[in-house]
């Protein structure tokens, strides 16, 4: 379950200018305050390339909040990325905000039906109750949310107010890097294809995945930490068992936001050798640890991603 929650993380990170419509008023707490100046803790993520004769393609895991002062674009990473033509994310975000929060509340935000704290079970009422206080917000902030929204806002919220920044966050450093060195950024999906892997999951598996969001929420600081810290080490094995732990209880969520996407992605980076030059994936570091990880399936098209050590 932790796994899903990462990637809900990941969404409500990339959406976060965008994700409480006007009609939730739900607003966002302020950031910690940045410390005082430290040197940067030096990192060491992992990092794996596959290769012709012809065409590179480096892949990279992320953890898409960090808190400032962890230094990993530099080294083997910053050499990977600078020998890139190209930069290629798991979404890249329409340029215009209005279509952004269109979508968002088409399909995350309900106009009749029961409130979302109607859906929930009764055990779990209290708790969500209890989530929104400790935030801050109003009691009727996500009543007319679908529960995968209130999931991505409640999954995120407590880590931006503990310091977590998405701003800090590989996505946003690798784009901007891009950009001002003149690369084109790719996404391996759509904007529409994400929120409607989540829009389309069954309302069960969407309470599920909500009422497991509220029972995490005390851990949600500790959990995070772990995955950073073993980011931070290079350290996928880690990742992959903590991420994975759970995961299946929900064959639905797993089929849908881990095993399909997997296979979809190493499908598009054999296709992607087919066409010389040199390129940068970087995805969730849970697609890339694990079982079923993009690396695995990528074996499946005999393609070997070699783990560079730095």
């Amino acid at each position: 379950m932790k796994l899903f929650r990462t990637w809900m993380i990941g969404v409500a990170a990339l959406l976060a200018p965008h994700m409480a419509p006007a009609q939730t008023a739900a607003p966002r707490p302020a950031p910690a305050p940045a410390p005082a100046a430290t040197p940067a803790t030096a990192a060491k993520p992992a990092l794996w390339v596959i290769h012709d004769h012809d065409t590179t393609i480096y892949l990279f895991g992320t953890i898409h909040v960090l808190k400032p002062g962890i230094g990993w674009f530099d080294r083997a990473v910053k050499q990977a990325f600078d020998r890139s033509g190209t930069l290629i994310l798991e979404l890249v975000l329409p340029e215009n905000p209005a279509s952004i929060q269109g979508v968002v509340v088409a399909k995350g935000m309900t106009k009749d039906g029961p409130t979302l704290p109607e859906q929930l079970p009764a055990d779990h009422r209290a708790l969500y109750a209890k989530a929104l206080a400790d935030l801050g917000l109003p009691a009727a902030a996500f009543d007319r949310a679908r529960p995968w929204f209130a999931a991505t806002n409640l999954s995120l919220l407590p880590l931006m107010r503990a310091g977590y920044d998405p701003a800090q966050g590989p996505e946003s450093v690798l784009t901007k890097a891009a950009k001002a060195a003149g690369k084109p950024v790719e996404g391996l999906e759509t904007f529409e294809q994400q929120i409607g892997y989540l829009s389309g999951l069954s309302q069960p598996a969407q309470v599920a995945f909500l009422d497991q969001t509220l029972d995490e929420l005390p851990k949600a600081q500790t959990q995070i930490s772990g995955m950073v810290a073993a980011w931070t080490k290079g350290d996928p094995e880690t990742i992959g068992r903590e991420l994975n732990k759970g995961i299946d209880k929900q064959p639905e969520l797993a089929k849908t936001l881990l095993f399909d996407r997997n296979e979809r992605w190493a499908t598009a980076i054999k296709a992607r050798l087919a066409k010389p030059g040199t390129v940068f994936i970087a995805v969730g570091a849970g697609h890339l640890a694990g079982k079923d990880s993009v690396q695995v399936q990528l074996a499946k098209h005999h393609l070997i991603a070699r783990r560079i050590k730095y």
